[in-house]
């Protein structure tokens, strides 16, 4: 779908400046979100201006939203679709300067650099892999490839998966013991992560998926030879509502 998205930039100058924000914005957040680590492990970064880049992202966003319109108003054969998926795309990047706000504050919280303890070495294996994420995914965008946009798919079930994992050793008092405050630090820290890995999840889907799909997996295809009939419909049925019920939600 993306490779015909594509096209259709090309052909719109308007469509075309509003997908090179949305790069731009992806930038700026994948900026962000190191400055916010790094803060986080106590090499310093001003909370004033994480929130400058973040009005910054807004007006990005903003923008992006007054140029599809137009090109939806204004153009002889405008395309809903293009503008829907760049619109989709644009809300959840945003939404990534969200959580870095949330990490540099939890960084101005806390009397020394942050330590993760038992799970430290955790905590820096997930931070290496979003941060790879944030680097695969504008050329994703930019190229149209499916197979980096499916890397960042598998990366984020491997975030989610270990992020929860952390979480249950917290709950269960097995790691940081006895110490609430790194303890309760620790859990938000994995949240935001994930959340982060979340959204940039979110946008990769719209390489691989239909607007309607942005934010779930990939689909899997049936063979058109042989397509779905009788009382089978029913399990297709089921099978959505499942695959559905199972992701998470987008925000």
């Amino acid at each position: 779908m993306w490779k015909q998205l594509l096209s259709v930039f090309k052909d719109s100058s308007l469509c075309q400046e509003a997908f090179e924000e949305a790069l731009l914005m992806l930038r700026a957040s994948h900026g962000m979100h190191r400055d916010s680590v790094s803060a986080l492990r106590g090499e310093g970064i001003l909370v004033t201006d994480i929130y400058d880049r973040d009005r910054q992202l807004n007006k990005y966003e903003r923008s992006v939203r007054r140029k599809i319109l137009t090109h939806l108003a204004i153009s002889p054969k405008p395309d809903l679709n293009s503008g829907l998926v760049i619109t989709a795309i644009v809300i959840d990047i945003e939404r990534i300067g969200d959580y870095t706000k949330n990490i540099v504050e939890l960084a101005a919280g806390l009397p020394e650099a942050f330590d993760g303890g038992e799970l430290n070495e955790e905590f820096l294996d997930l931070e290496r892999i979003v941060d790879k994420m944030f680097e695969d995914l504008a050329p994703a965008l930019e190229d149209s490839d499916e197979e980096l946009a499916r890397g960042i798919l598998r990366s984020h079930k491997s975030v989610s998966g270990r992020v929860e994992k952390g979480l249950q050793l917290l709950r269960s008092d097995q790691v940081l013991k006895g110490q609430s405050g790194r303890a309760v630090t620790a859990a938000l820290y994995l949240r935001y992560l994930k959340r982060v890995s979340a959204h940039l999840k979110n946008v990769a889907t719209s390489v691989v998926n239909p607007f309607h799909r942005i934010g779930y997996r990939e689909k899997k295809k049936w063979d058109p030879v042989l397509p779905p009939a009788g009382p089978l419909v029913e399990e297709v049925v089921l099978d959505e509502l499942e695959e559905i019920e199972g992701d998470e939600s987008r925000d």
